[in-house]
């Protein structure tokens, strides 16, 4: 082993980018700190009231672009591609505040900017220090004759010898300096790499967003865990006194809590969710300021005005819940009632048809089939010859009609879809269609029968359309999970303009909306056109 090697780092360039972009957690803590700091300040006061939507939003597109700074600052210096999103997609007004709350993204750019601020601050800090002290000690001789530096009380650097000293503490120094920038180097790009998570893929599974969701738990809690320990180390090296970590531990256990129960209520998916996560949010507000107050000297017990403050929007929450769902069902009997009826016409109309395609089809085939047999047997005596051709042609009359009977069998209800399930009947169907299509079905368990039969109708029916009408050269079906829905979407790039009155996408809306169900066509000119299914498979 050579005399330079433990000096290895320092002839490395990664070196200093590591030790630059260690450098960096100290303005960006402060950053860090005002953010979060008045992020959920902002929140925690508008908590009841919809002014806290916007806020939540704001603040998650400013995590976002905080995120994308600390994303370009791991690229440049370590090396680390990642793609974290600024934003996070729900529908409605209250829907875009859940999908914030419930993406794990959002929680984990947090987490990451948190350890930045806390642990990164203070290692860039001592690893700074620790470069100073040591280049300070190994350039000792030339320096302490202007200073003299004070060792201890009774012990001065006052001559050369002295000085000399401390020059092997500060090679050793130089040297542990280096190896730690590369250790926490290292450290940081495998910390960039799992927190700042880039676009979630939307093939995944229900199961596999889940685990994803509870790992993001899962961190959330770790890095308070952290920051909580810190903060006592910190305080017990400060030689303790009034215990003044409580103020950082209120706070962050109330953001754990939230998305505890959030994660808790996505997990069960209770009929009414919305008013589930107000009610536990509501109860953790009310538990934190009535520790605020118990911390603070109790006396008069004010937090039960913020109780009062905080059941009248809940109480209203929950009657509005109430006369909303008996408005819903409402709407819902009166929807189903309409398509009950609609789907019954649909049902003779469809009757009718194949009554047709067997009266001018297999039936006209098999009636000519008959006749056929007998001039043969009639001609099998005198003219063997012309018996045999009619005998062919009774033969391939035959072939024709079953073959029409089983397209018909197949338009009625194709057999695979029993035995193999939606996503091989989607397979066969696409063979069958002639166009470049790519199927995607994430399912756990197969859907109920009729839901299956619907969504593959869907499917069906949106190929026909797109092979026949949109002059589309591509084709992308997509079949999942999203909660208690089946979502099927049939996408092809053809040039749109798709007439939702047209008999096909009004059979297929009727039959979605007959299994309360919900069905929409996107198709502006010039393309793509889009027809989307949602049906529930639980009711």
């Amino acid at each position: 082993m050579s005399l330079i090697a433990p000096f290895r780092p320092w002839f490395q360039a990664q070196t200093y980018r590591d030790l630059l972009h260690l450098a960096t957690a100290v303005p960006i803590a402060a950053v860090v700190l005002a953010l979060l700091t008045a992020g959920w300040t902002a929140i925690g006061v508008l908590l009841i009231t919809p002014l806290v939507v916007p806020v939540l939003l704001a603040y998650r597109g400013a995590v976002g672009l905080l995120a994308r700074t600390e994303a370009a600052l791991a690229h440049s210096l370590l090396g680390v591609a990642t793609d974290p999103p600024t934003s996070s997609c729900g529908r409605g007004f209250w829907g875009h505040a859940k999908a914030v709350v419930a993406d794990p993204s959002f929680w984990r750019q947090q987490g990451y900017l948190v350890l930045r601020m806390t642990l990164g601050f203070g290692f860039a800090v001592g690893e700074l220090s620790l470069i100073a002290a040591a280049a300070g000690s190994i350039t000792l001789p030339i320096w302490y004759r202007w200073s003299a530096p004070d060792i201890t009380s009774s012990w001065h650097v006052d001559t050369l010898g002295r000085a000399f000293l401390f020059v092997p503490a500060g090679v050793a120094g130089l040297v542990a300096a280096g190896w730690l920038a590369r250790l926490l180097g290292s450290a940081s790009a495998r910390l960039a790499a799992s927190l700042l998570e880039g676009r979630r893929d939307v093939s995944a599974s229900p199961e596999q967003r889940r685990r994803r969701r509870r790992r993001a738990l899962g961190i959330h809690a770790g890095v308070a865990a952290g920051i909580v320990l810190t903060q006592v180390v910190v305080w017990a090296l400060a030689g303790r006194g009034y215990f003044w970590p409580e103020w950082v531990i209120l706070p962050l256990a109330l953001v754990l809590a939230v998305h505890a129960w959030v994660e808790l209520v996505e997990a069960r998916r209770p009929a009414r969710r919305l008013l589930a996560v107000h009610a536990g949010v509501t109860a953790a507000l009310f538990l934190f300021v009535t520790l605020v107050w118990a911390v603070t000297g109790r006396g008069h017990f004010w937090p039960g005005w913020v109780l009062l403050g905080l059941g009248q929007p809940l109480a209203i929450h929950f009657a509005a819940t109430r006369a909303g769902t008996r408005s819903r069902l409402r709407r819902r009997v009166e929807r189903l009632e309409s398509t009950r009826a609609e789907a019954v016409d649909e049902q003779d109309a469809e009757l009718r048809r194949i009554e047709r395609d067997l009266h001018d089809g297999a039936q006209a085939r098999l009636v000519a089939l008959g006749l056929n047999l007998g001039m043969a047997e009639q001609k099998f005596r005198s003219d063997p010859e012309a018996a045999e051709k009619l005998v062919a042609e009774a033969r391939a009359g035959a072939a024709e009609a079953l073959r029409e009977l089983r397209d018909l069998a197949r338009g009625i209800y194709p057999p695979v879809l029993s035995d193999r399930g939606l996503g091989a009947a989607l397979e066969t169907l696409v063979d069958r269609n002639g166009l470049e299509t790519t199927v995607s079905v994430a399912l756990d368990e197969r859907p109920p029968a009729r839901i299956e039969t619907a969504a593959y109708f869907v499917a069906a029916e949106a190929l026909a359309n797109a092979a026949k009408h949109s002059g589309a050269t591509r084709i992308q079906v997509r079949v999942g999970r999203r909660g208690d829905m089946l979502e099927v979407e049939v996408t092809d790039d053809g040039r749109g303009g798709a007439d939702e009155s047209g008999n096909g996408l009004v059979g297929l809306r009727r039959r979605v909306e007959a299994l309360d169900g919900t069905f929409s066509v996107a198709s502006p000119d010039g393309g793509p056109t889009t027809i989307r299914a949602e049906l529930p498979c639980e009711s």
